[in-house]
């Protein structure tokens, strides 16, 4: 048989002009390398973070959690939004202190005295922090069992309320997501979110598009500007029919009526009147999840089959 020695056979490419043939040729073929141009575009960091390749880099920010939650065979996200201020009660607490000896030792500073009304203030909104502790906890468990992540809580990932939600998940061994964005500052994700579904973002757009892509539910806690962006996005779209109607839960009805007056633009002619349904007022976490609950059995969606 004869023997095949193409494998052994040098191709023309495979090595640089000789210098035999030119004593120049290895110094410009260094140069060559090490332009950039001469990168593998996936390789060219410079030109992945040029403003000419922000297409790209949109596509492969939603596309990495994309793929990694349908590999999870996650379904349906209940979405959890609220103030990453809002401490666990002690925190809250140790923070009072601290402040409350500060006005001890100058009571005349304003400055303190500010602090120290917000301290109090940071006390009380603690009671939500345990509540969305709890709310992670009635998702977690109402899967079959803790792999099951058909129905899987969602956070921003962030401290505070995204937190509490997500430690209420790994309280009962569930899965639970966190969509972090990459800010000027360093932000760590909370310790609680299931390492494989602790994504970072760089655009709010494309994190915006994965907290209601597979959205079952929306429930809100007492927060600021973030937790007002993202409810009001969340309206915005479900009264442009731009996406489905989902159940929109604001928890902690007293905060709610005094930092927002919907009435007051319900009267006021820039919403209508059946805008005020789109969203429901609740008291506790039972009354959130009870609510979205029947909300999708009324629907014909029911989360769960019976």
């Amino acid at each position: 048989m004869k023997k095949d020695n193409d494998a052994n056979t040098q191709l023309p490419w495979e090595h640089p002009k000789l210098s035999t043939e030119d004593p120049n040729s290895l110094k410009l073929i260094e140069e060559i390398e090490k332009s950039s141009t001469y990168k593998l575009a996936e390789n060219d960091e410079e030109f992945l973070e040029s403003y000419q390749a922000r297409g790209i880099r949109l596509e492969l920010d939603y596309l990495k959690a994309e793929l990694k939650m349908s590999e999870f065979g996650i379904e349906h996200t209940i979405v959890v939004f609220g103030s990453a201020r809002i401490v666990e009660h002690k925190t809250a607490m140790k923070r009072l202190k601290n402040i409350q000896k500060q006005v001890s030792d100058a009571p005349e500073d304003k400055t303190f005295l500010e602090e120290l009304y917000v301290a109090e203030r940071m006390v009380e909104k603690s009671i939500y922090y345990e509540d969305a502790r709890r709310f992670g906890r009635l998702v977690g468990k109402s899967g079959k069992k803790p792999e099951d992540c058909r129905v899987t809580l969602m956070t921003g990932g962030g401290p505070g309320i995204m937190e509490a939600a997500n430690r209420g998940c790994y309280d009962v061994k569930a899965k639970t997501i966190g969509l972090n964005i990459k800010l000027p500052h360093e932000q760590f994700p909370n310790p609680y979110i299931t390492p494989d579904l602790c994504f970072q973002f760089h655009y709010f757009a494309i994190r915006k598009m994965h907290f209601l892509n597979r959205a079952k539910a929306l429930v809100v806690y007492p927060g600021g500007f973030g937790t007002f962006d993202e409810l009001f996005e969340t309206l915005t779209l479900i009264q442009t029919r731009k996406t489905n109607k989902i159940p929109v839960v604001l928890v902690g009805k007293g905060y709610w009526e005094k930092a927002i007056d919907f009435n007051f633009l319900k009267e006021e002619g820039v919403i209508a009147p059946n805008d005020l349904q789109v969203f429901k007022f609740v008291d506790n976490a039972q009354e959130a999840w009870e609510h979205i609950i029947s909300w999708h059995k009324e629907q014909g969606t029911p989360l769960f089959d019976d």
